[in-house]
């Protein structure tokens, strides 16, 4: 396994990879860049079927963190960890309570935060042994559920990749497709739906798939079919690395904008999409709506200040779209080039 010769590394400042023969921890924490403050991003447990794998996710996801704080004007920088495990069978409190101890080795340089197999509730867990987590439940002096607003914020790019290829100011009648059906994407469902929106939706969980059409009239597709439906706006908000030549060739949508980190399979797939007429919404602006909201968490946390700096993803997205178009270039590759600008330069 190589770590400093792949192409995922881009100049990360630290791989911290961490084992705690105790508790079965095996984690990686990777620290992309500090220009602009400490890095902050979630903690993921996933079932990865390789150590490489592992590193290859923890590596994007937190060089996607450095881009998202500097588009969002945050003084911090990206950083990203992944626990290797299974989260429905695997997870521990004693695992998330070493994993924390790990992070306290760092002295602040990363903050954690929830993501993808792990919940506010383990957050607390981690907290025991780290002050550096965010994220926390609201009864434990947190802001709650950042998911909330990173469907919001989902919902806000929707409306601004809208605007800007039809100039609409309303979802109502249109047909969306989102791929994931966990806490963000369930909250995007509900804004969409109470605005009038089509919805079909797929997901890999059963258990998901049920509890959405219980609460919800909407359309199920299987997981295999939902890239090429054909819909108005397609809303990725599961993983990552779903667009590349095979699928790209059949989708059916006019507009890309969801939750999910890293969507493209490498840069040059912006492009593709931009040749077919897609309008790509980049995925570290569009869902910034939760690491937003947990930089506002202290003891003088105000929703409604979190809420306002969120709204600003709907104009950051017009300046983006608007660039791109001027310089006819890729969506992301017109977003790389701005934030990359900020965080070398530390413009924020």
């Amino acid at each position: 396994m190589t770590t400093f010769s792949t192409v995922d590394f881009d100049n990360h400042e630290q791989v911290v990879f961490c084992s705690d023969a105790k508790t079965g921890l095996k984690a990686i924490i990777a620290i992309h860049n500090t220009n602009l403050g400490p890095a902050l991003g979630g903690c993921r447990f996933w079932a990865y079927n390789n150590e490489e794998e592992a590193l290859k996710d923890v590596l994007r996801l937190s060089r996607g963190m450095t881009y998202k704080a500097a588009m969002a004007n945050l003084k911090l920088g990206g950083g990203k960890g992944v626990i290797i495990g299974d989260a429905r069978k695997d997870k521990t409190p004693e695992k998330l309570i070493a994993f924390g101890q790990f992070i306290e080795r760092l002295n602040g340089l990363y903050i954690t935060a929830e993501d993808v197999g792990t919940t506010t509730e383990d957050m607390a867990y981690i907290r025991q042994s780290t002050n550096h987590v965010v994220g926390l439940a609201s009864a434990t002096g947190g802001s709650g559920d950042p998911s909330i607003f990173t469907g919001y914020g989902v919902y806000l790019g929707i409306k601004a990749s809208l605007k800007h290829k039809f100039g609409l100011d309303t979802v109502k009648g249109l047909r969306i497709a989102v791929q994931g059906l966990g806490h963000v994407g369930m909250n995007l469902i509900e804004r969409l739906i109470r605005e009038g929106a089509e919805i079909i939706a797929s997901d890999i969980n059963a258990e998901s798939v049920k509890r959405a059409t219980t609460q919800h009239d909407l359309k199920i597709v299987p997981p295999e079919s939902i890239l090429k439906t054909e819909c108005d706006v397609l809303a990725p908000c599961a993983l990552g690395g779903i667009f590349y030549d095979q699928t790209i060739e059949n989708l059916h949508c006019k507009i890309i904008a969801g939750a999910a980190n890293n969507q493209l399979f490498n840069p040059s797939h912006g492009e593709a999409l931009r040749q077919l007429g897609i309008l790509y919404a980049p995925d570290y602006v569009i869902n910034a709506g939760g690491l937003i909201n947990v930089t506002h968490e202290g003891p003088n946390y105000d929703q409604n200040e979190a809420i306002y700096h969120v709204d600003k993803i709907y104009l950051t997205l017009l300046e983006i779209f608007h660039l791109a178009d001027q310089q006819s270039l890729a969506t992301n590759i017109a977003c790389d080039r701005v934030a990359k600008q900020r965080f070398k330069n530390k413009l924020v």
